[in-house]
């Protein structure tokens, strides 16, 4: 698995970013964004359990990853018609503020590391990644466990500071000077 101190890999992929069939897709690629923090997650599968609770929870802090210069993208195994399929069927994803990335040949997820060999998809997976496109967080967890966005919304934020920080902090509190 790629970690920390890497390079993100170089990535063209087919993103959903609306609902309707003529305006629903959008080619994104790793040069997307210039000049922003980019956080990837990928979950498992589409028209799951546990995936929709995560995506939907990205979303409703989106504007906070906005505000700090950073670009949600989310991504899985399914087609791009699979992700619009799920997006206009879920109510918690229809207005989802960011694109919905399809790896289904798994070049992104086998390049990461993160191709879980058994099931056949994405593991889930996070990644903070700097404006010059190195890798600064990974958090990886079970198939079966979600994830916590407010976690990477405050390791986000812990890395901007470009301080030392402590265990637990928060946006505003000290930093540790040496």
């Amino acid at each position: 698995m790629l970690s920390v101190g890497e390079k993100f890999p170089s990535f063209e992929l087919t993103g959903v970013v609306g609902l309707e069939p003529k305006n629903a897709f959008e080619t994104i690629t790793d040069q997307s964004y210039p000049g922003k923090w980019k956080v990837y997650f990928f979950w498992p599968k589409d028209f799951t359990f546990v995936c929709p609770t995560e995506i939907a929870a990205f979303g409703k802090i989106n504007q906070e990853f906005a505000d700090r210069d950073a670009q949600v993208l989310g991504a899985s195994i399914d087609s791009e018609f699979v992700h619009l399929a799920w997006k206009n069927n879920h109510p918690d994803l229809k207005n989802l503020p960011f694109p919905m990335l399809s790896d289904i040949k798994r070049d992104l997820s086998e390049q990461l590391g993160i191709l879980d060999l058994q099931a056949g998809v994405s593991q889930r997976a996070t990644f903070i990644v700097d404006p010059q496109g190195i890798i600064r967080f990974v958090y990886v967890t079970d198939l079966s466990v979600g994830r916590n966005p407010q976690e990477v919304l405050r390791v986000l934020d812990a890395l901007q500071t470009d301080e030392l920080c402590p265990c637990n902090w928060k946006k505003g509190e000290e930093t540790i000077h040496v």
